[in-house]
């Protein structure tokens, strides 16, 4: 058993190569590496598994390489609508943000939520009011947007055009990014974040601000973040699904998580992906997609990050 753990994800998608230089490959590479720092410096140093999480999320919302807070996906109007969520294995304690158009850092007023202990969710204008109140960074909408945003929120437009927005590919779509930890307490944490999906209708919110489906922890079970189809996301609850097959069936982390993605969701031909840490410090990272971008360090202090089947070591 590891003393504890830290995993993350930065999305799942068909993830051709030819779609980045190998620049930025290692760019995103280079990016996740960073993140599982920030939330190894929380844990190693005795902080809450909840912490870690966030710090290792935040870091990725503001990297431009993952579709989270700057860098995040267009809606069908040209315009960033972003979730996140965040919960605490410990207590069952949850808070969640959807449809915001202005904080910098979505998991932040996700906490913030959290905190306040009024709600689990909020929406649209109230959650950017709530965050301002608490003193969080808001934006304008321009913060947010890439070059690279903009260039797929066309290609998929033309998809729909032409009639085949269903072959585009995953990286063209979606993308997600998520933390998983397990602190030296014994604690669980998850939280997760997006922009959701190139050309999404206006309103439209996926899995990852709904606790359960893209997020979920429990103490003594596991810590789970998804990327994909949030919709199916939403219909199978994979988080909760994850901790129940470990939880009843006493299957281990890497079983319960792979069986979802790889099984439970097939039917369905969705680009999907988890990562999960278990009670012991197990992780386990499954992806039924060309590629998701991955990482985890546990208590040896060794990282290791990973877009494809290859994984490269992280020297910090």
């Amino acid at each position: 058993m590891t003393k504890f753990a830290l995993a993350i994800h930065g999305g799942c998608g068909v993830m051709a190569q030819l779609d980045l230089s190998e620049a930025e490959w290692i760019a995103a590479r280079r990016d996740l590496g960073r993140a599982l720092e920030a939330g190894y410096a929380v844990l190693v140093g005795g902080g809450k598994a909840i912490d870690a999480v966030q710090a290792a999320v935040v870091f990725m919302e503001d990297s431009p390489h993952f579709n989270a807070g700057h860098g995040a996906a267009l809606n069908e109007n040209g315009v960033h609508e972003l979730d996140a969520s965040i919960m605490d294995g410990r207590t069952l304690a949850a808070g969640a943000v959807c449809a915001s158009r202005h904080i910098r850092n979505p998991v932040l007023a996700a906490r913030a939520v959290l905190e306040h202990g009024d709600a689990v969710l909020l929406v649209g204008p109230a959650a950017d009011r709530f965050a301002e109140v608490s003193g969080l960074a808001v934006e304008e909408q321009g913060y947010f947007t890439t070059e690279r945003r903009r260039k797929a929120l066309a290609a998929m437009k033309a998809h729909v055009v032409a009639g085949t927005h269903v072959a585009a590919s995953e990286s063209e779509k979606h993308g997600t990014v998520g933390a998983v930890a397990l602190d030296q307490q014994g604690h669980l944490a998850a939280a997760t974040s997006t922009g959701g999906y190139n050309n999404k209708p206006d309103g439209r919110v996926g899995d990852s601000p709904v606790i359960g489906a893209g997020t979920y922890a429990r103490d003594g079970v596991c810590a789970v973040s998804g990327t994909g189809k949030g919709e199916f996301f939403i219909r199978h609850v994979v988080g909760h699904e994850v901790a129940s097959r470990i939880a009843y069936l006493r299957e281990t982390v890497e079983d319960a998580a792979t069986k979802v993605i790889m099984e439970d969701l097939k039917p369905h031909d969705i680009g999907a992906g988890l990562v999960a840490v278990g009670a012991d410090g197990s992780i386990a990272a499954p992806y039924n997609t060309d590629g998701m971008f991955r990482g985890w360090v546990t208590d040896a202090g060794e990282y290791w990050v990973a877009s494809h089947d290859q994984v490269f070591r992280h020297h910090s």
